[in-house]
């Protein structure tokens, strides 16, 4: 029989709403313990519910001293880390590449792209140095780390800039006992893609009421990634919608 991870300590950015929310409460009820990162309190509070094995630390993924806080709270409540969720990430602005504004570009690239390197950077420095070493980092890439949406340049370009960050990662992880894997999504059903239920611009220019999944099966697939042995790894793991235009032209 395959040996699985035991539940450990975890990271999860983002945890405040949508796939951050599943995917923490999937870990809590998994009996991992958990420092729950994203910029409300109230909505990691709301995450938590209460559970005594969940850390609720207000942060913004941007902002280097806010994430080196972030870690030194983990380090300081728990001594080591097992597994880094990288999952905080924003649409950012929308448009042909001439209508996006600086600013908006810049944010964009700041939380989804900037914010996963600043949270893998301190993740991997306490896997590295603790005893038994080692530990898992997972970024969640969206299936716009391969293909992208009408004048979403902003987005799909952080999001294909997450996959070289999963294999490199990945690679340099190796002589640590630090695996990286990275999980791709498509439309399941948060907040952020309810629009779809009323329609999402397609490449043709038409507007076309997408399907969507139930998000907890995002949570099992996460589960069977982090639940894995140190020597075993799933670096890209897509899924997916049955139906949604991703596969086929168009």
């Amino acid at each position: 029989m395959a040996s699985h991870t035991a539940p450990g300590i975890a990271v999860v950015t983002g945890a405040g709403s949508g796939l951050g929310r599943v995917i923490t409460r999937a870990l809590l009820d998994d009996g991992w313990r958990v420092a729950l990162a994203g910029r409300r309190r109230e909505a990691l509070e709301e995450t938590a519910d209460g559970r005594e094995q969940a850390l609720v630390v207000p942060t913004d993924v941007a902002d280097a001293i806010a994430v080196e806080a972030l870690f030194r709270a983990v380090r300081d409540r728990w001594g080591r880390l097992d597994l880094l969720v990288n999952n905080a990430g924003i649409t950012g602005p929308v448009g042909t590449p001439d209508e996006v504004d600086v600013e908006g570009w810049d944010a964009t690239v700041g939380v989804n792209l900037t914010g996963t390197f600043l949270c893998a950077r301190e993740a991997f420095a306490i896997m590295r140095a603790q005893e038994p070493q080692g530990g898992r980092i997972v970024n969640n890439g969206s299936i716009a780390a391969h293909v992208g949406r009408p004048g979403g340049i902003a987005y799909t370009a952080t999001k294909h800039a997450i996959t070289g960050i999963t294999r490199s990662i990945a690679l340099d992880g190796r002589p640590f006992g630090i695996a990286c894997g990275q999980f791709d999504v498509g439309n399941a059903a948060t907040d952020m893609t309810r629009r779809m239920q009323e329609g999402i611009v397609q490449p043709h220019g038409g507007r076309m009421v997408e399907p969507t999944f139930d998000a907890e099966h995002v949570a099992d697939a996460v589960r069977y990634m982090v639940g894995l042995p140190l020597d075993a790894n799933v670096p890209f793991l897509t899924v997916m919608a049955t139906t949604m235009p991703y596969l086929g032209r168009g």
